[in-house]
């Protein structure tokens, strides 16, 4: 490509990103909107913040921009796809057309995240306040509701159940742990009993353990001596 085609690129991103820059300020607007809160008596009827006709809109508007961002990437695409300049101004200007890409999508993603979260949060008052007032007109309703219930009940009956097992579980454990304990103690006592009455044997043990330690210092002398003198025979 000629740098002509290049400057194309430039000026076409800009557009691009000017484009992209206008339809962001209106898409928070549009997503941030408030409540208008209207009185009736003693009464405060609100009316909803994400109504029907403007979801239309943000999901129109939400498309657009979306559209404008995968075009402004493409463009981007295409500049780098350009042979490498002489100079580090049009990398630059590459990198620059790149981090505008990346902070546009994501303030895009996260207005949009925002919007739905509100928006489901909307649904989920709406839904609680018609099930207060709601009034079945037949008895199906009311059955289908009545077995729920029942079934949640049997589960959270089936989880206490479970729990109490567990709870056993853990109560019988804890007694045959303390029951061993009571074994190992009284082991204990007796070994020590034993060791008081036959004071040879603790004689013999010493003795044993004395010699050991002699013998392991005996070798270590041993090792410690010929790695002197091996070290010497490769020194000289």
């Amino acid at each position: 490509m000629s740098s002509t085609s290049y400057e194309d690129l430039r000026k076409q991103a800009r557009r691009l990103e000017n484009e992209i820059d206008l339809n962001l300020i209106s898409f928070c607007k549009l997503c941030a909107g408030k409540n208008e809160i209207h009185n009736k008596g003693d009464d405060s009827l609100t009316e909803p913040l994400l109504a029907s006709e403007r979801g239309r809109n943000v999901e129109a508007a939400g498309l657009e921009i979306e559209a404008l961002l995968e075009q402004l990437k493409a463009v981007n695409e295409q500049m780098s796809d350009m042979p490498p300049s002489t100079t580090g101004f049009a990398q630059h200007t590459l990198q620059r057309h790149r981090e505008i890409l990346a902070d546009y999508t994501s303030e895009f993603n996260k207005t949009l995240e925002n919007y739905r979260a509100r928006k489901n949060k909307e649904d989920l008052m709406k839904s609680v306040r018609t099930e207060k007032n709601y009034k079945p007109a037949t008895s199906s309703g009311l059955n289908r509701r009545m077995d729920l219930y029942l079934k949640e009940n049997e589960h959270i009956k089936s989880s206490s159940r479970l729990i109490d097992d567990q709870i056993s579980i853990a109560v019988e454990t804890r007694e045959e742990l303390m029951s061993q304990r009571l074994t190992m103690k009284k082991l204990q006592t007796r070994l020590h009993d034993v060791s008081n009455r036959l004071p040879i044997v603790n004689s013999l043990l010493y003795r044993i353990n004395f010699r050991r330690r002699r013998d392991s210092f005996i070798v270590g002398i041993v090792v410690f001596i010929c790695t002197i003198l091996l070290l010497t025979a490769l020194f000289h």
